[in-house]
């Protein structure tokens, strides 16, 4: 019983971070930035959300029901001298985020958090390629930005992925933590994937409840970081 709720907590994972395109989602494609309350902004720093559906916030009703959105409100309630840009996209895969960052990274960035991998053991894309797109992508933010702060945000995939390349996926994001000196949160759906009160009706999509749990996950190992 117990390896049926495990297998079934990280099949719901993998499905609930997949996200379908045919879908509407709660956010505009591309970067969303919250900037209200903010210092000055000749003093204040970016804080950089860069992944999928989870980051966008697919399915809430307003984009600052997010994770990325709560931990904002977090930052300006404490008054830190940080603004957060949202540049969650729904469908990303890694591939799909190397592509698309170097237009983000016209604007100053602080700190990077990244949050991509899940649709690609969706669709079983080799984990050697997944490790070489994220890696490819941190790179980039730190040619650009040599003194950037990276956190990571880990992701898992469901045994029925096979053993071997579930063990695979999961260590990928601890081993680029440890390479490039990062930050990271072991599990971004701890406590939430799985749980259907805090999922919508689709059983798969945090509400905005769920949202809240998942930024304090984040909220755990960013305070640290600010």
């Amino acid at each position: 019983m117990h390896k049926f709720k495990l297998t079934f907590l990280l099949l719901t994972t993998l499905i609930f971070a997949a996200c379908d395109q045919n879908k509407k989602p709660s956010t505009d494609e591309g970067a969303k930035s919250s900037t209200a309350a903010q210092p000055d902004a000749a003093t204040s720093k970016t804080v950089l959300f860069f992944g999928d559906s989870l980051t966008a916030g697919y399915g809430l009703d307003d984009p600052s029901e997010a994770f990325p959105g709560v931990i904002k409100d977090k930052i300006d309630s404490l008054k830190l001298p940080y603004k957060v840009v949202n540049a969650g996209l729904s469908g990303e895969t890694t591939a799909g985020g190397n592509a698309r960052l170097s237009w983000l990274l016209k604007q100053k960035v602080d700190i990077f958090i990244l949050e991509l991998g899940a649709n690609d053991g969706l669709r079983g894309i080799p984990v050697s390629e997944t490790s070489k797109n994220l890696q490819s992508i941190i790179d980039k933010v730190k040619a650009k930005y040599p003194e950037v702060k990276i956190v990571l945000l880990g992701m898992q995939v469901p045994p029925n992925m096979g053993a071997d390349y579930a063990n695979k996926f999961k260590a990928v994001y601890p081993d680029l933590t440890a390479k490039n000196h990062a930050q990271l949160v072991p599990f971004l759906l701890q406590g939430v994937a799985g749980i259907s009160a805090l999922n919508q009706a689709d059983g798969i999509h945090p509400t905005a409840q769920g949202a809240k749990i998942v930024a304090n996950n984040v909220w755990d190992v960013l305070k640290g970081v600010l």
